[in-house]
């Protein structure tokens, strides 16, 4: 009788060199086409940017019963195997991995870590086809456990063995981790979602973390289901605790994140630290995207093309939206004060105002641009371009606030949209048609002008609508000056901002600001220059000083003069606690 096939596209992963950063990867399929094209994705979804994962591969070498295959590289990314039909075909090569991030691959002799789009080629022809995933244990690094959201289908208690996809999108949207890792579990409205830390220290209170993690997914859950099922029946955060590191990438079933391990929770610490907010934010934002952009997502991503960039102009509304909502459920899900709130709230909104580029560049111009713009930034990107992520944010808010003035929410926008899409593709078009139906209205010329415009977005007159004061301050030097800067021992120019007072002066990117000459009165006084903060008592009462600078070994004297009139930066506060309250804890529908 003949043995029934696991797979028609079968994967096996082992380390082949643990101090040289090398998997080794052998691909069979099982029904190779004749002459078998295989592809290796140039970009991973949700991170917008052409990374050229075939950098890292070498040695690809093919076979059919026991004869070598000839294999030519015909693009990039892509190969052709001189194969025939009928026959398994085995194809091996190597992957380098030494990008300690959650975009790519990684291995070293403390952990491994991969997205299966860095190792994994596509085998044309045969993507929708169930594939399976063979991880095989580390004979150097006997304590690895795996941990991964694809199904298991034959494992060990370590978790090595065989997992499998439906498809190759499927296992696309997997990352593996291997490691001596922390791991905790808890349910969240009847799913098991799976907690794994590599890299804590030994004073982590996981108990904590995953208290708070919890009520983070108790709170989302309920956002978008009230007391309905989650579409997701199991769940896994990867958390690589680092030195210096920030950041996360969302799948189906899963997330990878990167954090400081300062910002995890310690056992003897009672008050959440900045950093510890600040993971709590990134976990409900990486959340969140579980429904808005994994499910819910732009028409242009119904079917991913992972050979070129995928270019939509909505990413004002996946990303925006989500970066408003993480912060405000982590208040509804009482982790964070309405004070807390607000205080992230006004460094978002002062973030927007202090980027030139948002009186050139329209969210959804971002959007589109974002390959090209948000994610190969250069010195000049902030008067070119604005982050999608936070003024998509405030788009979100402004649009909250406008439907609670009349009597609704985006609360009920977004689960409309879920409704209305299947939890599927969807268009602006689809977002304008539910806001129509929820408030019998149209709200095109507010996404016109917030989304496709660059004005000045209404924060101000509608947060004060909702009880929060909004107060004005000076700004810090940096921001008066119209710089951003490195400061390590010395001022090193980033950045310098359209219209400000450095550009005025002269300043260039990559300046090192050396000092200042003072006049006052008849007096001459020259500075030598560490922060820029010391400029307010070096110049005392002098609105303008000489800034020496060196560029490129050359040293320069610069005419500085400071701005006419204060830069300001705002403030919020709390000036009807009812109104807030009711804003910021709003209970998800019953």
């Amino acid at each position: 009788m003949r043995q029934a096939v696991l797979a028609p596209v079968q994967f096996r992963v082992a380390v082949h060199d643990l101090h040289a950063h090398l998997w080794s990867v052998e691909l069979t399929v099982t029904r190779p086409a004749a002459q078998q094209v295989l592809q290796l994705p140039v970009w991973i979804p949700g991170s917008y940017l052409v990374r050229e994962f075939a950098k890292q591969v070498m040695q690809v070498k093919a076979s059919q019963s026991g004869a070598s295959c000839a294999v030519s590289q015909t693009g990039k990314s892509s190969w052709l195997v001189n194969s025939e039909e009928h026959h398994p075909l085995t194809v091996t090569y190597l992957v380098h991995a030494y990008d300690n991030s959650v975009r790519t691959a990684w291995l070293d002799a403390l952990r491994g870590f991969f997205n299966p789009t860095s190792l994994c080629m596509q085998v044309l022809g045969q993507t929708d086809e169930p594939h399976s995933l063979e991880l095989l244990a580390v004979p150097d690094a006997p304590d690895w456990r795996v941990a991964t959201a694809l199904p298991a289908h034959k494992t060990n208690a370590a978790g090595f063995g065989t997992y499998l996809a439906r498809d190759y999108d499927d296992l696309a949207d997997s990352p593996i981790e291997m490691a001596d890792f922390w791991s905790g579990r808890f349910v969240s409205k009847g799913v098991p979602h799976q907690v794994v830390i590599t890299g804590a220290a030994a004073s982590l209170d996981g108990q904590r973390l995953l208290k708070d993690m919890q009520a983070i997914c108790d709170t989302e859950i309920a956002f978008w289901h009230g007391r309905g099922k989650a579409p997701h029946d199991r769940y896994v955060f990867l958390i690589n605790a680092v030195a210096d590191g920030y950041g996360g990438l969302e799948h189906r079933h899963s997330t990878a994140l990167i954090c400081k391990r300062d910002d995890l929770p310690r056992q003897d610490q009672e008050a959440a630290s900045e950093g510890y907010v600040g993971l709590l934010g990134l976990i409900s934002h990486e959340y969140f995207h579980t429904w808005n952009v994994k499910r819910l997502r732009p028409a242009a991503f119904e079917r991913y093309d992972y050979t070129q960039e995928n270019f939509t102009d909505l990413l004002w509304f996946f990303e925006g939206f989500t970066s408003y909502y993480d912060d405000v459920l982590l208040c509804r899900a009482e982790l964070i004060s309405p004070a807390t709130y607000l205080k992230l709230l006004g460094k978002t909104i002062n973030q927007v105002w202090q980027t030139p580029g948002r009186k050139v560049h329209s969210a959804a111009q971002a959007s589109f641009e974002a390959w090209t713009k948000y994610y190969r930034p250069d010195p000049n990107s902030a008067n070119l371009t604005v982050s999608y992520y936070t003024k998509g944010a405030l788009i979100g808010l402004c649009l909250d606030l406008s439907l609670r003035q009349a009597g609704h929410s985006l609360d009920e926008v977004m689960r409309g949209l879920w409704k209305r899409c299947k939890a599927g593709p969807m268009t602006e078009d689809d977002l304008l048609a539910v806001l129509q139906e929820t408030t019998g209205h149209s709200w095109q010329r507010q996404l016109k002008a917030w989304v496709h415009g660059t004005a000045e977005l209404p924060v101000v007159s509608l947060l004060q609508s909702q009880g929060v004061s909004v107060l004005e301050e000076p700004a810090p030097m940096a921001q008066q000056l119209g710089l951003r800067v490195q400061e390590n021992h010395a001022v090193q120019v980033q950045t310098v901002l359209n219209g400000s007072a450095a550009e005025a002066a002269g300043f260039a990117p990559g300046d090192e600001w050396l000092g200042i000459e003072v006049m006052a009165g008849k007096t001459k006084s020259a500075w030598r220059l560490k922060k820029l903060d010391q400029l307010t008592w070096l110049l005392g009462k002098a609105k303008q000083c000489t800034a020496w600078v060196s560029r490129d070994g050359q040293l320069l004297q610069l005419p500085l003069r400071m701005p006419a009139k204060p830069v300001m930066q705002l403030r919020l506060g709390i000036d009807t606690p009812a109104w807030v309250g009711q804003w910021l804890a709003d209970k998800p529908r019953a």
